[in-house]
């Protein structure tokens, strides 16, 4: 099972150090990034799950437009991009609402799946879960299983599984991963996936029976002004393998056939798949 996935947030949005909101200062790149992806995928004749920040549906309303009248799966990436570690649980639950309400008066439709910020979700705000299924989402591709700089949950496996809330069911896509000389990495999204010779990527795609393909609009865009205000690992990050990554990943798409993650619910046996409690996620009962 291959899922496709895309973060859509401009080249500005993914500051997660400088708390500077101001974005409207900035150059705007989010509709020629998400054109060209919109277009990739209708040459395939693919459907991903694009998961909008809020911001973007309130200010750029016309590129979820575009994405919608594609006929692509959406969900929410949060308002502005804050993490959920910042938050408490009434202002996780108040930014989250305020978005999805902006991406569904935006795209015409309900927005059922999100995706938490740089996978900030941890055993310590689980709490997040409960706020997703009290707002009526279906479906979440936040668990990061491993350790990350923002959250990570590690011993996740990584599989669908479902997270039983005090509020109901969430059908959780977590992050896939590979292992590469002994250390596990995220092959298939980020820059793992643009610096990676793509003979490593495929053969971890080839051996994973589930794959979690993530990408954003700046991966594929060269030529976006630096963010001179971030640490300097994180500006090479954000940065490295740049060019070639958009042809990298056409490559990709047209090796394999991907899906959104709508669709891939209706093909799962969810009878047959892990059932966790917020309490066992927290206790390492994974």
């Amino acid at each position: 099972m291959n899922i496709l996935t895309f973060d859509i947030e401009d080249w500005y949005n993914h500051d997660d150090y400088s708390r500077d909101f101001a974005w409207e200062k900035h150059e705007v790149r989010i509709y020629e990034g998400t054109e060209k992806i919109l277009t990739a995928l209708d040459e395939r004749g693919l459907k991903g799950t694009f998961f909008c920040v809020g911001w973007i549906a309130e200010h750029h309303p016309k590129v979820i437009q575009w994405i919608a009248e594609r006929g692509h799966h959406i969900g929410c990436h949060s308002y502005q991009h804050e993490l959920a570690t910042r938050f408490t649980r009434e202002q996780f639950k108040e930014d989250t609402y305020k978005a999805k309400c902006l991406i569904e008066d935006a795209a015409g439709q309900e927005v059922d799946a999100f995706r938490v910020p740089s996978f900030s979700i941890t055993k310590n705000n689980l709490w997040a879960f409960d706020v997703l299924a009290e707002l009526g989402f279906k479906y979440d591709s936040s668990v990061f299983p491993s350790h990350h700089e923002f959250g990570g949950i590690p011993g996740f496996k990584a599989e669908p599984t479902v997270i039983r809330t005090h509020k109901g069911d969430i059908k959780e896509f977590p992050i896939c991963l590979g292992r590469l000389l002994g250390r596990e990495i995220v092959f298939s999204g980020g820059g793992y996936f643009r610096v990676m010779p793509y003979f490593l990527t495929k053969r971890m795609t080839d051996k994973d029976d589930y794959v979690m393909a993530y990408f954003h609009p700046s991966d594929f865009d060269p030529g976006q002004p630096q963010m001179p205000q971030l640490p300097k690992m994180r500006q090479f990050k954000n940065r490295v393998a740049l060019k070639g990554a958009f042809k990298k990943f056409k490559r990709y798409i047209s090796d394999y056939d991907f899906t959104s993650i709508a669709d891939a619910d209706n093909s799962i046996d969810w009878n047959d798949s892990r059932c966790l409690t917020l309490g066992e996620i927290k206790n390492k009962l994974l």
